[in-house]
This record gives C-alpha cells, sequence and structure tokens, in this order.
C-alpha cells in the first residue's frame, strides 16, 4: 500500500459503526508508523461527564485512536447538543453549518499529520445546509471513501442506494466494511455475497460482534481494545 493521505468514512444509516470502523483504521495506520489522526466535521449529540465537561462520543473515540487528550487538538469544528439530522440541531442552536469552516478545520489537522481518517455523519448525502450536503465536503477533501455497511436488515438497499450514489459524484471509491452491530443477523453470508456481487469495490472485511466486555456503555467512547478488536477483523485498501 502506498502511503496515504486519508480516507472519508460513510455509512450506510446512523449508528451503524462508522465510529468504531474509523478509530480501528486509525489504529491500523499507526501501526505502519503513519502518523495519522481523525477529523470529524460536525457532530450532533454531547453528554455531560460528573465533572461538568460536555463530550462527543465520536469525538473522544477518534481521540482514543489518535493518541490525543482532551484538549490537545479541535478535531470537529461544530459540536452541536441534540442529536438529531445535523442542520436541524444547527438551525436549533442558532448556527449555520459552513462547508469552508469544515474543509479549514480539516486543513489544520491535515498539517499535523501525515494522514488523516475523516468520519462522516449519518449517511453521505445528509444536509449541511440549503444548498449542501455532506457529500460536497467529501468532495471538496479528496479523499477515497469508504463506505460502512451496518449488517442489518434492509442493508443491501441502503449499501447499493450509497454505492449509486458516491459514482454519480465521481467521489473515489476504495472498498467497503461490513459491521455486524450488537448481533449477527440472519442469513450474513448471503446478504455478504450479494452485497460483493453488487459492488465494484474491494471488500475490507467483516467485524463480529464486540464481545460482551467490550461493548461501551452508554454516554461513552469506544475503548482502545475494542478499536483494536475491530482493527482485526478488517484491512487497508491497497491503494
Amino acid at each position: 500500500m502506498n502511503k496515504p493521505k486519508g480516507f472519508f468514512v460513510t455509512g450506510t444509516d446512523t449508528e451503524i459503526g462508522k465510529t468504531l470502523v474509523a478509530g480501528a483504521l486509525i489504529l491500523k495506520l499507526r501501526e505502519r508508523e503513519i502518523k495519522t489522526l481523525g477529523f470529524k466535521p460536525v457532530v450532533a449529540g454531547t453528554y455531560t461527564n460528573p465533572d461538568g465537561e460536555i463530550f462527543n462520543e465520536d469525538i473522544e473515540t477518534l481521540r482514543v485512536a489518535s493518541n490525543l487528550n482532551s484538549d490537545d487538538l479541535n478535531i470537529c469544528p461544530y459540536v452541536l447538543q441534540t442529536p438529531a439530522a445535523p442542520h436541524l440541531a444547527a438551525i436549533q442552536q442558532g448556527l449555520l453549518l459552513k462547508r469552508d469552516v469544515m474543509a479549514k478545520a480539516f486543513q489544520k489537522i491535515q498539517d499535523q499529520a501525515d494522514c488523516v481518517v475523516v468520519e462522516g455523519a449519518g449517511g453521505l448525502i445528509i444536509p449541511l445546509n440549503d444548498h449542501e450536503d455532506l457529500s460536497s465536503f467529501a468532495k471538496e477533501i479528496d479523499l477515497p471513501i469508504i463506505l460502512v455497511v451496518g449488517m442489518k436488515l434492509g442493508c443491501i438497499n441502503h449499501a447499493l442506494l450509497t454505492y449509486e450514489a458516491i459514482k454519480l459524484r465521481n467521489l473515489k471509491f476504495v472498498g467497503w466494511i461490513a459491521n455486524s452491530l450488537s448481533e449477527e443477523m440472519p442469513f450474513l453470508q448471503e446478504n455478504l455475497r450479494t452485497l460483493k456481487t453488487r459492488i465494484s469495490a474491494p471488500f475490507l472485511g467483516c467485524v463480529p460482534p464486540l464481545p460482551e466486555e467490550l461493548r461501551k456503555p452508554p454516554n461513552s467512547p469506544y475503548s482502545i481494545e475494542a478499536l483494536n478488536f475491530a482493527a482485526q477483523h478488517i484491512q487497508l485498501p491497497k491503494s
């Protein structure tokens, strides 16, 4: 594998394992002694710790994987309180999400690393504002796309629709990863075979359900052990 400048991790839906996979990819790149950092353009949903500090579990997971303390770098320019579609959560807070703000924040992180793993929010074409969606940000930063497919009933349609959206936007698509969520779905292997025949991009692995002791409690990031478990079941794109 040539030394990558990064990847953009998108998913078939929200809550299907983008954060787990993004963190695992960061660890795999760091294992190759590639200085890698995580980045997220926007998050929606926060929690307050016992000390009254406000956190987001996705951001903190990317920090764990990137070996960053909470105040080392700003890896997300928009932290929204309400767990809702980002453009709606932003309106509630009196904000307008701007792609150029996201791009400038990404550039600052890129300047600090050899490689950046960007985790999207929700799906690929979630709106940012009245005129732009997340795919426009992905196109601007020009990182190859890795698609996370949450393996559950309905995933074939969601995966193929996202695949079509990636092709339609002429984004570079370097592979897809299946994530089994909390329980292995019925007909898992049959679903995987169906997707392999219809997605013309490398299959990079299937993450099985996390063992009980590695599952994260609510309002907390994934542990380094959970990220390492996921990393064992996936591979990096070859180019």
